[in-house]
């Protein structure tokens, strides 16, 4: 009896570990399944999130450019004035999509599903006018540089710290990628398009940092609008300017825009040639998009073209928040 027992209690020993290793794997093997469906779910459910950001700043896009356009239609065709007191130019501090769905005449139209994310959704932006920088295509004129522009960013360079040989990379590059551009029989095939891309031409990327709140690239020569430029762009282009006199001119602008070129020159207290060089209204502006979700966090970036009234799209870039 006791030999014939032992490999009955050794088989049925077998069959439990068996038994056992087999509960094992298909638990393994369905909680697998169950995480792959979870993630398959939430990655859905962020691409969504993602698809509805993308709509979204879309829209606040578009209603940039009603502003802009609006603001064109409110100023004088004559004399056209843009200024840091106008609308377009208030940031819109982060807040929640609702509290603008809310403000709608018929209340924000929505079902309940779609009110409750507007609650989760919050929304922030700033248009910027890019003439109150310092233009790197002025720096050519044809194949040769703009000795007036050059002067006025030797000047910026120097009150940002930035090192004058960074400049000299600077203006060499432009001009070996202007002829090069001309030799190809395409003037702009090799010009830097993006501020990112002025480090092609052998600008050092710390440089580029210090100095990409004062400068752009656009796509024509452009003024220097008196009633946006900081306190720096102001010292760097307006010649014999004094910091000094440049910040006392900001704090005066702060309590009146100048409607005019003659008003800026009254401010400043003596006759300077700015023409050409100087205006008091811009045509290129950027617009900045926040959006913030449960699942999602998007940026997007877009230069806009005034003319009068038509504000058409030069470029849009999107990408996930840091």
């Amino acid at each position: 009896m006791t030999s014939n027992s032992a490999p009955q209690h050794k088989q049925g020993g077998a069959a439990l570990l068996a038994a056992m290793l087999t509960v094992a794997l298909v638990a393994i093997f369905a909680a697998g399944a169950l995480w792959q469906q979870w993630r398959t779910v939430d990655v859905e459910g962020a691409e969504r999130q993602r698809s509805q950001a993308r709509w979204l700043l879309s829209g606040a896009l578009d209603w940039a450019r009603v502003i802009l356009r609006e603001d064109a239609r409110a100023g004088n065709i004559n004399a056209p004035t843009d200024h840091l007191a106008e609308p377009w130019a208030v940031p819109l501090q982060e807040a929640r999509l609702s509290n603008f769905l809310s403000a709608l005449p018929d209340g924000s139209g929505n079902t309940a599903e779609d009110d409750k994310l507007a609650q989760q959704v919050l929304l922030s932006g700033q248009i910027i006018d890019l003439q109150s920088r310092l233009n790197v295509t002025n720096l050519l004129v044809g194949e040769q540089l703009d000795a007036k522009t050059v002067i006025a960013f030797e000047r910026l360079f120097d009150v940002l710290g930035v090192p004058a040989e960074q400049l000299r990379l600077l203006t060499l590059g432009l001009l070996a990628a202007q002829r090069q551009s001309s030799n190809s029989g395409n003037n702009n095939a090799l010009m830097p398009q993006r501020l990112g891309q002025l480090t092609w031409l052998g600008l050092a990327p710390q440089a580029l940092q210090t100095l990409s709140p004062f400068i752009t690239v656009l796509p024509t020569r452009t003024a220097v609008n008196l009633n946006t430029a900081s306190v720096q762009v102001l010292y760097a282009s307006v010649p014999s300017l004094s910091m000094t006199d440049a910040q006392r001119l900001v704090e005066q602008r702060e309590r009146q825009h100048w409607p005019s070129m003659e008003a800026f020159q009254k401010a400043l207290g003596r006759s300077v040639n700015l023409e050409g060089s100087h205006s008091v209204n811009s045509r290129f502006f950027e617009v900045l998009g926040r959006l913030r979700m449960p699942q999602t966090a998007l940026q997007e970036r877009s230069w806009l073209q005034r003319d009068n009234t038509d504000v058409k799209v030069l470029w849009r870039e999107s990408g996930s928040l840091q």
